[in-house]
């Protein structure tokens, strides 16, 4: 049996080839880098300070599925504020509690409405309007940088559960003394049971069972070339120049890469179109701790540069050394705009000089310094009314035989860490009935090496018998 190929070694591809080698299909991970684990990577400078790449919500259930339980810590506490108005307001009974608020959102439940064309119609109609222009467009369109007008109302998926489960698991939080997850995981259900955990030693010690079961099929610093399509089926990827035979191909890449790797159709043009957002990502380090007033403070004002700030250490203490804490800046850019380019010191001092106007001018006493920036090109798609109907069909199915996309930027869709463990448990049914058909179909390999179909090979085979011999 040709073996299965996998293009990258993240959360996504690393469980991929656990549950396929868990079925006995054989599979070979080809990782592009020196370091497994994808995106979720952690660092700890010489000062204690530990950094995670992007924001990780680890539940318990996802580390006791992955084998990790055991090193993990319970998060006690997690909460979310939205800046408004130079006041604070906890998320989400603060907005709901807010007579504005409520009452548009009352007047829009009760105002026949036509079906939402855009993201900014979604938001009206869910939370109306005075709550969809302070608060909701603008974040959208900070995280997306494209007018939420021009945003597929899909982008409402992104969002967590409805109001009264959000009440509910707030409450649950707070008697059970966890936090609670709510709306961070939307293929599982959420309760009280389900909490936020951390690993001891950083994001990459919850992949390390997974990484020892399939580490034999790993190749490092292997990046894939090519993935050879014939006749609209894979047959095959090249790396480093070799062409190695496949039964199937499942890709970790971002999605408007395919176009540029696949070769052997054009089935894929379309995902050239799609955008991921930008972002930098700023660390800066203080004295002292709960700056914020919550764990995640969001920033609806178009005046800052930044639309969310985290300190992690409010619920992961650890994170920093004692009586010291760090904020995180998220800053939506393009690649090769003025805040991309701009010094890793003059985006710490916007930063800092944001939140002084929040907070006020003696935060200044309390900085420590810069903890670093990071910079990803592809950090949250961007579902862009203009490539809707092409998104969700590649999301029902590649367009290529064999050719599969699974993990946030191979599926281009809004999920975290759980979401993209149990998505991608699932797509591997798909592949092991795929990879199954075939072997029980016994498909000929000089059929699938020449990508002709099976009726003209028969038919030119018939065409080259000798002709019967003429009757007597």
């Amino acid at each position: 049996m040709k073996p299965i190929a996998i293009i990258g070694a993240g959360l996504a591809g690393l469980t991929a080839a656990a549950e396929l080698q868990r079925r006995g299909l054989p599979v070979i991970v080809f990782e592009a880098g020196k370091a497994i684990g994808g995106m979720a990577a952690s660092f700890k400078d010489k000062d204690g300070f530990a950094y995670d790449f992007g924001a990780h919500f680890i539940t318990n259930r996802l580390a006791t599925a992955l084998g990790a339980a055991d090193t993990c810590r319970t998060v006690k506490h997690y909460g979310e504020a939205v800046l408004l108005n130079g006041r604070f307001r906890n998320y989400p009974l603060g907005l709901l509690f807010d007579p504005r608020f409520a009452a548009s959102a009352v007047k829009a439940r009760l105002t026949p409405a036509a079906p939402a064309r855009s993201a900014a119609d979604l938001f009206r109609a869910n939370y109306g309007g005075a709550l969809a222009e302070a608060v909701a467009i603008p974040l959208a369109e900070a995280w997306s940088g494209a007018a939420a007008r021009d945003l597929a109302p899909a982008v409402g998926q992104k969002f967590g559960a409805g109001i009264a489960k959000s009440i509910y698991l707030n409450v649950a939080a707070r008697v059970s003394g966890r936090a609670v997850s709510n709306g961070y995981s939307h293929e599982m259900p959420e309760s009280a049971g389900v909490y936020h955990v951390y690993p001891e030693g950083g994001l990459a010690k919850l992949l390390e069972p997974t990484v020892q079961a399939v580490r034999a099929s790993i190749r490092m610093e292997s990046p894939v070339e090519r993935i050879v399509v014939r006749g609209e089926r894979v047959v095959a990827v090249r790396v480093r120049g070799e062409e190695i035979p496949v039964s199937a191909a499942i890709s970790t890449a971002p999605v408007n890469v395919l176009p540029k790797i696949v070769e052997g159709t054009d089935a894929l043009d379309a995902l050239a179109a799609f955008r991921y957002r930008p972002m930098a990502f700023v660390n800066l380090r203080f004295s002292g701790r709960a700056i914020l007033p919550d764990t995640m403070l969001w920033v609806p004002d178009r005046q800052q540069r930044f639309f969310r700030v985290t300190e992690a250490p409010i619920s992961m203490p650890w994170l920093a050394p004692e009586g010291k804490t760090l904020l995180t800046y998220d800053l939506g850019c393009e690649v090769g705009d003025e805040t991309w380019r701009m010094a890793d010191e003059d985006l710490a001092e916007l930063c800092l000089e944001g939140t002084c106007r929040i907070f006020g001018n003696d935060l200044r006493k309390r900085y420590l310094g810069a903890g670093g920036t990071l910079r990803t090109p592809i950090a949250y798609p961007v579902f862009l009314s203009s490539y809707e109907s092409a998104r969700q069909r590649f999301a029902q199915d590649s367009g290529v035989a064999g050719l599969y996309s699974i993990g946030r930027h191979g599926e281009f869709a809004h999920i975290l860490m759980e979401d993209i463990y149990w998505r991608t448990l699932r797509r591997m049914n798909d592949v092991a009935a795929y990879v199954g058909d075939r072997q029980a179909s016994g498909s000929d390999p000089v059929r699938d090496l020449m990508g002709v179909s099976s009726e003209l090979l028969d038919s030119l085979a018939g065409s080259l018998q000798p002709a019967p011999a003429p009757h007597a």
